[in-house]
């Protein structure tokens, strides 16, 4: 009779958290379909990780406009700046491999000078570089080290700020662009074969910076939505696969033909999996990437103004009551964004390959609203 009585109650239990599922995902696909028709999303894959595990994934809209396909979970996107904290990572790993330091001089380190001529003696480092405080801007551009390089632009000096290095923030790409041309001069591996071995292939992820390396069938259309016309237009330039450049590379300098600042490709699911791996501190599972340390320092905010630590930026006013740490991405008209809160071991990400791109405090509106709405559906209590 206990066992017949047991056995009732699980399946009552059962059944009664399979109703609470539904009404969950319900609540969750409701209030994004909502979101998409205010914004004009085209595509968005979302992820929801909860204590360790991805407990919820969902792919809506389209892939590709033209063909009328379905997005799917499969689906691949260029993530944008999420990627500069898979750059980041790599660079703690060879941090804790003792193979350079944080506080190395970045002259030293790329074989050229970087130096602010108007703080001449003030030594620009690789955390300045990670944390975007190194007085260096995008002024003449990111997509080479030209751009930097007093050997091959008269212009050089226009890459840098009026204050000094250390003492104030600009976000800049360039700063990772660098990192990523480091990274491959101290491993001796090409920038997007290290990250493939260190950190991608480890979590059993399915991604990469390089473009012919990926099943090109998987990518994501992106688009670039026009205001003023209403109209949105397929930016194939996300997925350049710079093949000449390839052919004619050169070790620790054409580094920045893969984007270590923004060009990562990867799906919203295999992404959530690499957030767990920064949300429980440098692990996921059994696999270490990162020691704790590390990832702690990443996660740590250099000053309240930016809350911006070593790629990974921190924010009291995502989700109301909440402390969140992350990244954003935006590019050819792509927004994504990663965010986690590690004391509770919740976090989202969400992907869009084209929208209307309005901001709300400072945050792509689709995003700030879906993950608002995946936290209500899936995490409030």
């Amino acid at each position: 009779m206990m066992r017949l009585l047991s056995y009732c109650l699980f399946l009552f239990v059962l059944l009664l958290s399979s109703l609470c599922s539904n009404a969950q995902t319900d609540k969750a696909e409701a209030g994004i379909k909502t979101i998409m028709e205010e914004n004009k999303v085209i595509g968005l894959s979302v992820a929801v990780v909860k204590k360790g595990k991805i407990i919820y994934t969902h792919s809506f809209g389209l892939k590709d406009v033209e063909s009328n396909t379905a997005l799917t979970d499969e689906n691949i996107f260029r993530i944008a700046s999420i990627s500069k904290s898979f750059s980041a990572t790599s660079i703690m790993q060879l941090v804790e491999a003792k193979k350079l330091s944080l506080d190395d001089d970045v002259s030293k380190l790329l074989g050229f000078t970087v130096r602010n001529p108007t703080f001449p003696q003030t030594v620009i480092t690789l955390k300045m570089l990670l944390s975007h405080r190194s007085s260096i801007n995008d002024s003449q551009g990111y997509f080479t080290l030209d751009a930097i390089n007093p050997e091959k632009n008269p212009d050089w000096k226009k890459c840098y700020n009026a204050y000094e290095p250390g003492t104030d923030y600009q976000y800049c790409n360039l700063n990772f662009n660098m990192i990523g041309t480091m990274i491959e001069i101290i491993s001796g591996e090409r920038f997007d074969q290290y990250v493939k071995h260190h950190v991608l292939d480890p979590l059993g992820l399915y991604a990469g910076y390089c473009v012919d390396s990926l099943d090109k069938t998987r990518f994501a259309t992106i688009y670039e939505y026009n205001s003023k016309e209403d109209k949105f237009t397929a930016a194939p330039g996300a997925y350049a696969p710079r093949s000449e450049e390839i052919r004619n590379y050169k070790m620790g300098y054409s580094t920045p033909i893969f984007s270590p600042t923004g060009g990562m490709k990867i799906s919203a699911t295999d992404l959530a999996t690499y957030m767990t791996m920064h949300m429980q501190l440098g692990r996921y599972k059994k696999t270490k990437i990162i020691s704790k340390k590390s990832a702690k320092q990443m996660q740590t905010k250099l000053s309240d103004k930016e809350g911006y630590g070593l790629a990974i930026m921190t924010t009291e006013n995502l989700i109301k009551g909440k402390t969140m740490k992350g990244h954003t991405g935006s590019a050819y008209g792509l927004f994504s964004a990663m965010f986690f809160n590690p004391k509770e071991e919740f976090g989202f990400v969400v992907i869009t390959n084209g929208c209307n791109g309005t901001y709300t405090d400072g945050m792509n509106t689709v995003m700030r609203s879906t993950i608002n709405c995946l936290y209500d559906a899936f995490i409030a209590k």
